[in-house]
């Protein structure tokens, strides 16, 4: 495959740059495996689930990422705080007219410095004074994707976060998860729809372009997750019942996936860069509750792979048609999986 076979060619206009006026106020694209689609409102999912169905949700909280700093030379540096390693410590991309070597500092305050320990690839090891998140709640901000253009506002700091994130440590949020308000899930508990959480924390990867001509010469980046044994055991039960796995978002797709390589779902945490492209047989995930994603993007192949290539071809065509919202702040797909090959 070639990752041209990925690209689409999207109005700019439709790049939702605010979110609803409401939490929950989207539309949302129903995907048969057919391939038949049904333009709904998201107000409209629980009448596309079943007592018993089970939504997996990604509880990963958002953290101010972004770092504005000098270096010791008192040129200007930009930092994106990828992953947290430690609690002193993290990696981070860096932008500068020349970058921090080895054993400098990079200047947040008069009384606030980081230490530059090594490179890593693209990616840059620091070494905070104080823990990593109490620095960057001091003195970072939300970190919105690339193609949002304005700048972070108390809003953003509420609205691109999900009611139910709580673990600390993600650098772009579960974006499906963003659709979900209190009142819908009171509705779908009230329904015996069940809920479930895991955690991946999403990198600034997931925004990074695909370099390569051939999809098989990409190399994924890592992700951390967790997979409580709760929810495990929430997901045998499910499907001894019959009823469906719905994985809320393409992060809580990816943990789940990568927690059942070995053919069976375990609990626990771990690191993943699985990549999951057409031709892959899913071991846990039933349905899937997602965004509209960037062309050429690794996680517009995992989409085609859930739901079939010519199927999302179509869905993406009939979304621009239909003046659907891309990305972050748009509207959502619910995708049923298609039948294996």
């Amino acid at each position: 495959m070639r990752v041209a076979d990925f690209d689409f060619d999207l109005p700019a206009d439709l790049i939702a740059q605010f979110p609803p006026a409401v939490r929950g106020g989207s539309r949302l694209l129903h995907v048969e495996a057919s391939g038949t689609l049904h333009d709904r409102w998201f107000s409209e999912l629980p009448a596309l689930l079943q007592p018993d169905d089970l939504l997996v949700m990604n509880d990963t909280r958002v953290i101010k990422a972004r770092l504005f700093g000098q270096k010791d030379s008192g040129g200007k540096v930009e930092l994106l705080v990828e992953r947290v390693t430690g609690e002193f410590e993290s990696l981070a991309f860096i932008r500068a007219s020349h970058a921090p070597k080895p054993g400098s500092y990079i200047h947040l305050s008069d009384d606030t410095r980081l230490e530059v320990l090594a490179r890593q690839d693209d990616l840059t090891q620091l070494r905070f004074p104080r823990p990593v998140l109490e620095v960057l709640e001091r003195f970072g901000r939300l970190p919105l994707p690339p193609y949002i253009e304005h700048t972070p506002t108390a809003d953003d700091e509420a609205r691109y976060q999900t009611v139910y994130a709580d673990e600390p440590g993600a650098v772009a949020a579960p974006t499906a998860g963003l659709h979900f308000d209190d009142a819908m899930l009171d509705t779908l508990q009230q329904l015996g729809i069940r809920t479930a959480r895991v955690t991946l924390h999403v990198g600034a990867g997931t925004f990074q372009p695909v370099r390569v001509d051939h999809v098989a010469d990409h190399r994924m980046h890592s992700e951390r997750y967790t997979i409580p044994q709760p929810t495990v055991d929430a997901i045998r039960d499910t499907h001894a019942r019959g009823a469906r796995v719905v994985a809320v978002g393409t992060t809580s797709l990816r943990a789940l996936e990568a927690a059942a390589q070995s053919g069976k779902l375990h609990a626990g945490s771990g690191e993943t860069d699985i990549f999951i492209t057409p031709g892959y047989r899913f071991r846990v995930v039933d349905t899937l509750i997602t965004n509209f994603h960037l062309p050429r993007s690794t996680l517009l192949m995992l989409v085609s792979a859930f739901a079939g290539v010519d199927t999302i071809r179509a869905a993406y065509a009939h979304a621009i048609s239909e003046r659907y919202r891309f990305f972050s702040y748009g509207d959502a797909m619910f995708l049923e999986k298609s039948p294996p090959a």
